[in-house]
């Protein structure tokens, strides 16, 4: 296991290497000016993402329906866990380059929705199905070349849903949940814990997941909103305790991000590339900016157009990124400039891992801090898993028809089991493997169709027809059997 460990660790170093980068980064910019930066109509996608849609229009979803079925995907350990691991290995610089992916992957966002909803087909039962395989089957000149892009993505999207939405979720709340017990790391007595929370994750999703995209919308309409807003309010009291240090929180992650220096006296990680690789691999992990997963439930929305849909999907990454994990990195900073101890532990090696981090960090606060950890990692871990589980759903059905769902899902519950008794820093790796490997077939299907998405944006975006009906016919495909 540890080879085997040490070769995912190889690859992911790979993986996420400068081509990695600048294929996010490079994506994020050009579609910001194939845009013409629609970041600045983020006024105007908050306001339709709260609005009736037409019934008339077609759809399985509501428009708010999709969007809290992404942000229940998207809001998760990433924005808790995964900014401690930034911070951890990349500093408080990593933190400044996951709001920066946030900033200009809400372009992002934006184009891979406007053409999953363009794209999207119909199976035989009415029912929408959309994503970048459509895309990239239906989008593409070269059909060769779209088709093997189509399947290539389903296939990452298919692997990546048992890292990013079941096991890494699992293990990172089974590693704050059993930091509270009173038992010891590697005992028997840990691992019938871990089995324990296990097993009630697996129900808990199982029960709502069995059900299909409109009992998992139901479920997330009313549970999103309320774990953003309880979590966001709970950080925001404990940077009003940590006032003081703040301002030079917020210093230290703008600084750090263009130093080699290291942190807080060597505690935490140091240089340039370690800060933008951890805070691109964390930023993409937490938003999903050019992973084309959001668009897998955005095509099922009730919508009159796709400019539509697609205003309202890239609020989801300025809410997760632009907001939530922003808010995490400063509570995160000042807490550890309030409590000194943290760094000295970091450095005595008695906080090793990111939960631990996270862990130490809020439990500085008394009383609130280990409330507003325990109950923001129970609802976005469950969130994401219900989200997840329904990306991977449409990825089996355009690999392997409907017959494929019973056993994807028995699957899928089965890696929540596992990632709460797994090993951490592999569950992560893998993930990041698979997170990057979706991304390229992706950002090819926004870059090959960047003429499609301008010229959609000019006419409903910037040339005021947002109520106009899109008319086309959607095509109906035989599923398989």
């Amino acid at each position: 296991m540890e080879a085997f460990a040490n070769i995912v660790d190889a690859i992911d170093g790979f993986v996420w290497g400068w081509a990695m980068i600048v294929l996010l980064l490079g994506t994020h910019l050009y579609m910001t000016i194939r845009t013409k930066f629609i970041q600045r109509k983020i006024g105007t996608a908050i306001k339709l993402s709260f609005s009736r849609e037409d019934k008339d229009a077609e759809g399985d979803v509501s428009q708010f329906g999709a969007l809290t079925t992404a942000l229940a995907a998207t809001i998760g350990t990433g924005n808790i866990v995964g900014v401690a691991t930034g911070l951890l290995a990349g500093g408080p610089g990593a933190i400044f380059w996951m709001w920066i992916t946030g900033v200009f992957g809400i372009a992002t966002k934006y184009a891979e929705t406007l053409i999953s909803v363009k794209y999207r087909v119909k199976d035989a039962n009415g029912e929408m199905l959309g994503g970048a395989m459509y895309a990239l089957e239906r989008g593409f000149k070269n059909k060769s070349l779209g088709k093997v892009l189509a399947v290539a993505f389903a296939i990452f999207a298919f692997v990546a849903s048992f890292g990013i939405g079941a096991s890494v979720q699992s293990n990172a709340l089974a590693g704050v949940v059993t930091s509270y017990l009173p038992i010891e790391s590697g005992t028997s007595e840990m691992t019938w814990a871990n089995v324990f929370i296990g097993a009630i994750l697996m129900v808990l999703v199982g029960i709502v997941i069995m059900g299909g995209i409109r009992s998992i919308t139901r479920v997330t309409e009313k549970l999103v909103p309320i774990m953003a807003l309880l979590y966001a309010a709970g950080c925001l009291v404990i940077i009003g305790m940590n006032w003081q240090y703040v301002g030079e929180a917020i210093s230290m992650i703008v600084v750090y991000a263009f130093t080699g220096k290291a942190a807080f006296g060597g505690a935490v990680g140091s240089g340039i590339m370690l800060a933008l690789q951890y805070g691109f691999k964390r930023g993409l992990f937490s938003n999903e900016s050019g992973l084309g997963s959001a668009p897998l439930v955005a095509a099922n929305a009730t919508t009159k157009n796709p400019a539509r849909q697609a205003l309202v999907s890239m609020t989801g990454t300025f809410w997760d990124t632009v907001v939530i994990c922003a808010i995490t990195g400063i509570t995160l900073v000042s807490t550890m400039l309030a409590h000194p101890d943290i760094q000295t532990d970091i450095l005595d090696g008695k906080i090793t891992a990111a939960a631990q981090l996270t862990t130490t960090a809020f439990s500085a606060i008394p009383v609130l801090g280990p409330i507003v950890l325990s109950v923001g990692m129970v609802l976005f871990t469950y969130s994401t898993m219900l989200g997840w589980a329904q990306y991977g759903n449409r990825a089996v059905t355009y690999l392997f028809g409907v017959k494929g769902i019973r056993p994807y899902q028995v699957f899928f519950l089965l890696f929540v089991l596992w990632g709460t008794i797994g090993g951490g820093d592999l569950v992560w790796n893998i993930s990041d493997i698979t997170n990057a490997l979706m991304a390229v077939p992706n950002c090819i299907a926004l870059i090959g169709l960047a003429a499609v998405i301008s010229r959609a944006t000019d006419h409903y975006v910037y040339g005021g027809h947002l109520n106009e009906e899109d008319t086309t016919e959607i095509p109906v495909v035989t599923a398989k059997e």
